[in-house]
């Protein structure tokens, strides 16, 4: 999936001008008429005429991308927005928890095009539970997973082993985990689908169209999506650069690509060391240095939302373009910033992964720094679901401040990270098995 000249990553380009494309994006909507059609009912391939690679015979699907967008006022409040001005874009609800499915199911459709018997991929939890539940759903071919040791929490974990994957633990992280299995597909002709793969970001362009139409085909003002290994940002601005192409929309937003503190090799490069696409000629000098200095010290990524703690994000050239074409900005937020933004998020009715969260952090930290305007249209991408990692969670809320100060009773996983202040913990109560107690509890209650 590189460039065998430069060692690149390659982009899936169509000649437009040869392709049938909707006069508006408003014809999308008449297939939510025909929902007993599988490709019709897919929240990827019913937007197919812009990611136009499969013969509709080809498709693989299991009817991911039933995603909502849904305007939030609490947590709009809780961020600073004028209300009614900030969305969730919620895609916990795919088939496997997460926003993965969006683009494993145009890799998957890829392999079989291409007569795949094996496929593989690393991952930090969600892309291989993604890759397992297409497997065993459709039974396409068998799969395999690398994951690092100890990176990878158990709501993700129990759905690979689950779902039958053959489950690898290289003893290092995820970093590790994608050199070992790139190097593997290349020897033994294994389809990777870790998204190097370019078929994978065309099925995560669908989010946006999925965001677009949520708005009415409005333009927001603001994307605001976590920042991991950058496939979903490079998929976005993608989107958004085809779209002003066709012209199906007239502008595109401003997005910002929000790094945890411990992994925040984007951010280092992006806003430290003023690494930019530089029309396809970034400094990679920049970045060569970058990732020396990371390996001399032996620095490694250490967040609690584990989906985007990644130290070398494959995708980021493809980023740096999004940001481009974007006017993007980069910002990094502690864990303490995003569990605290993750209880916001919970109170006001979605159960997302702590690494979802970082987005309405980063929101947050935006519109404290007047970057965001509290008038403007921001979507947050919340990119999983709470079940995903619900030990830190339950970690959360389960310690007062003050309990946990006299006593020392906060996780001590929060600790480590960080996290000292758990003021949005809604703490469960505790009271004997006595009637009378728990009536006394309940006194002024509802």
């Amino acid at each position: 999936m590189a460039c065998p000249d430069c060692g690149g990553l390659i982009d899936v380009n169509y000649v437009w001008d040869r392709l049938p494309v909707p006069a508006s994006l408003r014809e999308f909507e008449s297939r939510w008429g025909h929902r007993q059609d599988p490709i019709d009912f897919s929240g990827v391939w019913r937007f197919r005429e812009l990611l136009p690679f499969a013969a509709n015979d080809r498709i693989a699907t299991i009817g991911e991308g039933q995603t909502i967008l849904q305007q939030s006022s609490g947590v709009g409040q809780y961020v600073g927005m004028n209300a009614g001005r900030l969305y969730l874009h919620y895609e916990g609800l795919n088939p496997s928890g997460s926003f993965k499915d969006n683009g494993m199911t145009a890799a998957i459709t890829h392999a079989r095009m291409a007569g795949a018997k094996l496929a593989a991929c690393a991952s930090t939890g969600n892309t291989s539970a993604s890759l397992a539940i297409f497997a065993s759903t459709l039974k396409l071919f068998d799969v395999l997973v690398f994951v690092g040791s100890g990176k990878i929490a158990y709501g993700k974990l129990s759905q690979a082993l689950d779902y039958g994957a053959k489950t690898i633990q290289i003893q290092g992280d995820f970093d590790d985990a994608l050199c070992q299995v790139r190097a593997v597909c290349s020897k033994l002709g294994i389809y990777l689908c870790n998204s190097v793969n370019p078929f994978r970001l065309e099925g995560q362009k669908t989010t946006i169209y999925r965001v677009l139409e949520g708005l009415g085909w409005e333009v927001p003002e603001w994307i605001v999506v976590p920042g991991g290994n950058l496939g979903n940002s490079s998929a976005f601005g993608k989107a958004f650069q085809e779209l002003k192409q066709l012209g199906l929309i007239d502008r595109v937003p401003r997005m910002a690509v929000i790094n945890a503190v411990g992994a925040n090799t984007l951010y280092q490069l992006y806003e430290q060391r003023g690494l930019r696409w530089n029309g396809g000629r970034p400094d990679e000098q920049i970045i060569d240095q970058f990732y020396r200095k990371m390996a001399d010290d032996n620095r490694r990524a250490v967040t609690l939302a584990s989906a985007i703690e990644i130290n070398r994000p494959v995708n980021l050239n493809k980023c740096l373009r999004t940001l481009d074409v974007c006017d993007g900005v980069v910002a990094e937020v502690t864990d303490q910033e995003i569990l605290d933004a993750k209880a916001q998020i919970g109170s006001g009715g979605f159960g997302c992964e702590p690494a979802s969260a970082a987005s309405v952090a980063g929101a947050k930290l935006l519109r404290e720094r007047g970057v965001v305007a509290p008038s403007d249209r921001v979507v947050c991408i919340l990119t999983g679901h709470q079940l995903k990692d619900p030990t830190v969670t339950v970690a959360y809320h389960s310690s007062s401040n003050q309990e946990a100060r006299e006593t020392g009773g906060l996780d001590e996983m929060l600790q480590q990270h960080g996290v000292i202040d758990t003021r949005f913990a809604n703490r469960p109560i505790v009271v004997e098995n006595n009637f009378d107690k728990i009536m006394d509890v309940l006194q002024g209650f509802g």
